[in-house]
């Protein structure tokens, strides 16, 4: 028997249980589909970050007070620290100090945790921050420690009814410090409608002066960052160690602070998902084994039935390479079915996943070749014993079963 003939042979028996040979393919099918769906939504999920750093800007810098040393009140950046970077180090676009701290924030008819970013007016030259009503912080309020901020769009329309609450008021600060302030601009949320299904439990996102800031909190005034946007990439290492260097002779210290390039921090978010796409995808890929574990029980089940068949086989020439190939080729055909059936069904969902996540995933070819090589495997290891056991058949008993 030739291949062509084992193969027709192999098709003929599939097709005569369909019901059993789906069910057999159903492990396999579950399997490679989930692979797929996983490692696409993985991608496309990489796909996603990468851009919104892009969007922000890989030629940005970060330097950092390295909290993990011994800090005195002299280590901690200052506003003069801003104008000698942009003065002395070359390459350097825009510099905005940062401080992050939990406040108060008192509306007129509701009180909310506020998550407060004090800047300057070069923050929205470096991170892309969409105004949707009024405007950002400006110059003059920075040089005049003006009682502005900027709230976001979702904790606006969840407090005030609409969006649009530029010239309202607000108290900020602490417990013992509430000082009142004017909303000069309202910025989009991008956490959406995520951000909106918490309602109130979500804490307002505010931008302020870090000069105002100072008088909310003038006993915790500690500048620990800086974002530094350069105009050289390719320099963007050797421009941090300068504006370290400028920074340790300012304060007369040594080994305090840290520059981070966010090129760093993009493929240290990459490895972080492609650890997390290759765990949850061999736990997917269990579902394989359980499917060739099911083609294997199939195919048991098929030489039993089929005893006699084999026994008429050998007794007129058939050889026991004949068998074997025949019922292997059986095994793989029930693989790659099942396979090709994963693989459209992953990618369908892949999809349908990515419109509700809003990514668009990536179903590479090499992906789709390892699917099917993979469930091309299965078919072939599983259905070794099974063919094997068929292929020693003694003939004479074979054609005594019933």
């Amino acid at each position: 028997m030739n291949i062509f003939e084992s193969l027709k042979v192999a098709i003929e028996s599939v097709l005569a249980n369909k019901m059993r040979s789906f069910l057999t393919m159903l492990g396999i099918i579950i399997g490679i589909s989930s692979v797929i769906t996983i490692v696409a939504i993985g991608k496309g999920g990489q796909k996603k970050i990468t851009s919104e750093f892009e969007d922000i800007g890989v030629n940005v810098i970060e330097i950092r007070v390295d909290n993990n040393t011994t800090l005195s009140t002299r280590d901690y950046f200052t506003m003069d620290d801003v104008k000698e970077i942009k003065n002395k180090i070359e390459d350097v676009k825009y510099v905005a100090p940062g401080i992050q701290k939990p406040l108060t924030a008192k509306f007129e008819k509701a009180t909310r945790r506020a998550v407060t970013v004090a800047t300057t007016q070069d923050y929205t030259s470096i991170f892309s921050t969409e105004i949707l009503y009024g405007r950002f912080i400006n110059e003059r309020d920075v040089l005049l420690g003006r009682n502005v901020v900027v709230i976001d769009n979702v904790s606006a329309k969840n407090i005030f009814g609409y969006e649009d609450c530029v010239g309202k008021t607000v108290k900020i600060g602490t417990k013992d410090n509430m000082v009142n302030s004017v909303i000069i601009g309202v910025y989009k949320n991008d956490s959406g409608a995520f951000a909106a299904a918490f309602g109130a439990n979500m804490p307002v996102f505010i931008y302020t002066p870090i000069t105002f800031y100072q008088k909310l909190v003038p006993n915790e005034f500690n500048i620990t960052v800086l974002e530094v946007l350069v105009s050289d990439t390719k320099n963007a290492e050797t421009i941090g160690k300068n504006i370290v260097k400028l920074l340790e002779t300012r304060h007369f210290n040594k080994d305090k602070y840290k520059a981070e390039n966010l090129v760093k921090q993009i493929d240290q978010v990459n490895n972080i998902i492609n650890i997390f796409t290759m765990i949850i995808g061999a736990i997917a890929g269990i579902s394989l084994v359980v499917g060739g574990i099911g083609v294997m029980n199939i195919m048991l089940v098929s030489v039993t039935e089929r005893t006699r068949e084999i026994g008429i086989r050998k007794a007129i020439g058939a050889t026991r390479r004949d068998i074997l190939i025949q019922f292997l080729i059986e095994s793989l055909i029930l693989s790659l079915i099942g396979g090709i059936i994963g693989m459209m069904l992953g990618t369908l969902f892949a999809y349908g996943i990515g419109v509700f996540l809003k990514i668009e995933p990536t179903v590479s070819i090499s992906t789709v070749l390892i699917a099917f090589l993979f469930s091309s495997a299965v078919g072939i290891f599983f259905g070794i014993y099974p063919a094997n056991k068929a292929a020693k058949l003694d003939p004479i008993e074979a054609l005594r079963y019933e």
